[in-house]
């Protein structure tokens, strides 16, 4: 396994194909600061240009928390101006893990508040184990959910779930979490990492052209009418009718044996 740091509090940790985005601030719990925000922008710049990266991980080294959301400490201290400043930087760190191209799952134990949720609800897959602790509190504080969260929960479980969450600002523990699909897979504590980094090997040993253009085609598929969706479906079909992947994909099944992946 290797690691590379960007910054303090952001390490990207490689198992093979499989990449682990690490948020490192456990004095802090997470807390995303500018400081944060900048290197992991960084990190999900860096993991997407790498295309031997095929499903990216992302954990805490934190015992009791994910990630508790925005530094309010540090916000505490910023003039309006100040927090206006930071704004593109802030966006830029949820942005960066919500556009990654390949598959993204979070590994979810303790708190994972505000911005801390919003950065699993960027993740394609949720593994939360029974410690977790999940919410968008940001009314609570006077402002709104501002790293996508107002819109990737409806998108998750509807509008007036969504709305019901956002306006009462509340916790919601592991086992409702998962009833509710706040959180996609529940295991037991202290497993979350484990469990999460396992699926991303079981996904990564599939054709790293097939599953950036199959996430390609959920998202941009979403909420579209079904005409509309089979479209983009079309076109992502025919990104990879063509490719390498898709020839050594067919070879290796009527062979016998497993795929060589090119990785085009």
């Amino acid at each position: 396994m290797s690691e590379q740091r960007f910054g303090e509090w952001i390490a990207v940790r490689r198992h093979g194909h499989v990449a682990e985005l690490v948020l490192d601030r456990p004095k802090a719990m997470n807390a995303v600061s500018s400081e944060l925000a900048g290197r992991l922008a960084e990190a999900t710049g860096a993991l997407a240009a790498d295309e031997s990266v095929r499903v990216v991980v992302l954990t805490s080294t934190h015992e009791r928390a994910f990630c508790v959301g925005a530094d309010l400490k540090e916000r505490n201290s910023f003039t309006d101006e100040e927090l206006g400043r930071q704004r593109p930087l802030a966006r830029a760190a949820y942005t960066g893990v919500l556009e990654l191209p390949m598959p993204t799952i979070a590994a979810v134990h303790g708190y994972a508040l505000g911005g801390g949720f919003e950065l699993a609800l960027s993740c394609d897959v949720i593994v939360a184990d029974a410690t977790a602790v999940v919410g968008l509190p940001e009314v609570s504080v006077g402002v709104i959910p501002g790293g996508g969260g107002t819109q990737l929960l409806p998108r998750r479980v509807g509008a007036a779930r969504a709305a019901e969450l956002i306006f009462s600002a509340r916790r919601v523990e592991a086992v409702e979490a998962e009833r509710l699909g706040l959180v996609d897979r529940l295991v037991g504590e202290g497993e979350d990492r484990g469990e999460a980094l396992a699926l991303a090997a079981r996904i990564a040993g599939n054709s790293p052209v097939g599953l950036r253009a199959a996430k390609r085609a959920l998202r941009l598929g979403h909420g579209l009418d079904l005409r509309a969706g089979l479209e983009v479906e079309d076109a992502a079909w025919r990104s990879v009718a063509f490719s390498g992947d898709r020839a050594e994909g067919v070879a290796a099944f009527n062979e016998k044996r497993k795929p060589d992946w090119p990785g085009r």
